[in-house]
């Protein structure tokens, strides 16, 4: 009887072991895309701000149906940092967001989510898993490497 005990403690142990190690590569993987699905959000307000941005007359702070000279500071975007530089990156929670190639009718945002394993959670990051998004004053489109 004493063998049988051992036996099953023995295989108690063994099958609360995998299981463990299931739940932490599960969590991880739901963490990880919770992180995208954000980022993903996050691109989309920056998008709908932007365009509401180009909508508005310049005399009231707007673009006045013109993306040139977007910045950050032109945006309603929940950002823990700007990059007081060139306004055109700033930084959250989610990870990094750089506005590029704004022109009268489009622009692009790029975005560096923090799930990334090369991302530093810095300004100047350069993370290779990126999602880009381009503008246009009615249209948003997708270029997603995640």
């Amino acid at each position: 009887m004493g063998q049988q005990q051992l036996l099953l403690v023995i295989l108690v142990t063994i099958i609360v072991g995998i299981a463990t190690v299931v739940a932490i590569n599960t969590f991880s993987s739901a963490a990880d895309s919770a992180n995208l699905d954000a980022v993903r959000q996050d691109v989309a307000n920056i998008a709908a701000s932007a365009q509401s941005y180009y909508m508005k007359p310049t005399q009231l702070g707007g673009g006045g149906q013109d993306f040139t000279g977007i910045t950050f500071n032109n945006l309603s975007f929940a950002s823990d940092t700007i990059d007081q530089g060139d306004l055109l990156s700033a930084l959250n929670a989610n990870g990094k967001y750089v506005l590029s190639a704004a022109g009268a009718t489009q622009f692009t945002i790029t975005a560096h989510p923090n799930s990334d394993p090369d991302f530093d959670g810095t300004i100047g990051d350069a993370a290779t898993n990126t999602m880009a998004a381009d503008v246009t004053r009615d249209d948003l489109s997708w270029t997603d490497n995640n």
